[in-house]
């Protein structure tokens, strides 16, 4: 019998059919899971407290942890393999790639699931070469630190923004301080996109593709 779980995910426009993936995190390198669901990746974060337990309508969920979805931009996720990718050596700028050989990584099928997403994504930090009908890609290093600094920029406006709820409240004034030295950036930043959420229920498809709780990361709070 599949075991039910409950989780917060940003409301699905479409169909609602998601996929759970394991992919390397962009930091540490370590397999985590994610959720494409509608072409938009989702990173899954835990909560559990000791003896809890849903109750969903008549039935009981056994498993009282709190899984949560949040969106990342997949530009993150993928620019550490496109890095890579690219072998660049001192000065020289790399070779160009094309996204079917960038993306395949050895034992994380996952990353195939985000060829519909990874061209259109990627080519804010990318040049591009057309030859015929097949595209080259090589990570662009004035680029990435252009989008970067939009990055910057969105998190210097939302900071002073959060308020009480905001689970990382003993961390706002170091981020704060932190961004408050770094330059506008001379592009315009792009708007800080927010989505209704809602409640769904998850089943052991989970722990089919992404191993049990292995990849999850667990949350210090909840918002």
């Amino acid at each position: 019998m599949d075991e039910t779980r409950l989780l917060i995910a940003p409301s699905a426009i479409e169909n609602g059919v998601g996929h759970f993936l394991s992919l390397q995190h962009p930091k540490s390198g370590k397999a985590t899971c994610y959720l494409l669901i509608n072409g938009v990746l989702q990173e899954l974060h835990w909560f559990k407290q000791s003896y809890t337990s849903w109750f969903l309508g008549d039935y009981v969920c056994e498993d009282g942890r709190l899984y949560s979805a949040t969106p990342v931009d997949p530009v993150f996720i993928l620019l550490p393999i496109f890095e890579q990718a690219r072998m660049k050596k001192g000065d020289d700028p790399g070779k160009f790639r094309q996204l079917d050989e960038i993306i395949f990584v050895d034992g994380y099928p996952g990353y195939h699931r985000l060829m519909s997403i990874a061209e259109n994504c990627m080519q804010v930090v990318c040049e591009i070469k057309e030859i015929g009908s097949s595209k080259f890609f090589r990570l662009d290093d004035s680029k990435v630190l252009s989008w970067l600094s939009c990055k910057v920029c969105q998190l210097k406006q939302a900071l002073p923004s959060l308020d009480k709820n905001y689970a990382a409240q003993d961390e706002k004034s170091t981020c704060v301080t932190a961004v408050t030295p770094l330059p506008l950036p001379t592009v315009t930043p792009l708007p800080l996109r927010y989505g209704r959420y809602r409640y769904v229920s998850v089943t052991r498809d989970h722990d089919r593709e992404c191993g049990r709780d292995r990849d999850l990361k667990p949350c210090s709070g909840v918002a």
